[in-house]
């Protein structure tokens, strides 16, 4: 996503996301459902599109309130086909639905669905495939580009920002796991 540190500064939309969110540690979980749902509904659409609908995404899922979204039934699958300010697409409704409960689960066994996250980095250290295996286990939706997004825009993947870009520097300052996992370097 290199390419994201030369079109988004300046964008109204993009600039706020690159400069603020994209790439910067977080261990707040409602944020980590929030962003996990976001990357799968970008699947096949513009990320444009995903962040110009994210106010009406946090409308449709109660501020992605995990516990809540993990009751939602038949009637809030039906609410939120219809929403016009979110993406209608069944599958990712019920992978959100699903995803939650999941979510909730691992909250329930870790404390948090962030110390879940940080269990596993310290498995999965930045290896991509690993990460993308453990989520197709645990997760519905989430192909090998839904992960890799979802995790670099998490601080748990490399990527995000090019070295040479400002943002990447603030970015260590905040320790990232992905960070925290690459080896030491040899003396």
């Amino acid at each position: 996503m290199s390419g994201y540190c030369d079109s988004a500064p300046g964008h109204p939309v993009h600039a706020p996301y690159h400069d603020l969110e994209y790439g910067f540690p977080v261990d707040d979980d409602r944020q980590l459902f929030e962003r996990l749902v976001l990357e799968i509904n970008q699947a096949g659409l513009s990320w444009l599109t995903i962040l110009n609908k994210r106010e009406g995404f946090r409308r449709a899922y109660h501020d992605f309130d995990i516990a809540r979204v993990a009751a939602y039934g038949e009637a809030d699958v039906a609410r939120l086909l219809s929403d016009p300010g979110i993406v209608r697409n069944r599958l990712k409704v019920a992978a959100a639905v699903h995803n939650a409960g999941v979510a909730l689960d691992l909250v329930a066994r870790h404390g948090s669905l962030a110390a879940w996250l940080d269990a596993e980095a310290a498995r999965c250290g930045v290896d991509k495939a690993a990460w993308v295996r453990l989520f197709r286990r645990t997760f519905r939706f989430t192909g090998g580009e839904i992960v890799g997004e979802f995790l670099m825009s998490t601080g748990y993947l490399p990527g995000a920002h090019r070295p040479d870009c400002p943002v990447h520097a603030r970015i260590l300052a905040c320790d990232p796991a992905w960070r925290r996992a690459l080896p030491a370097p040899i003396p």
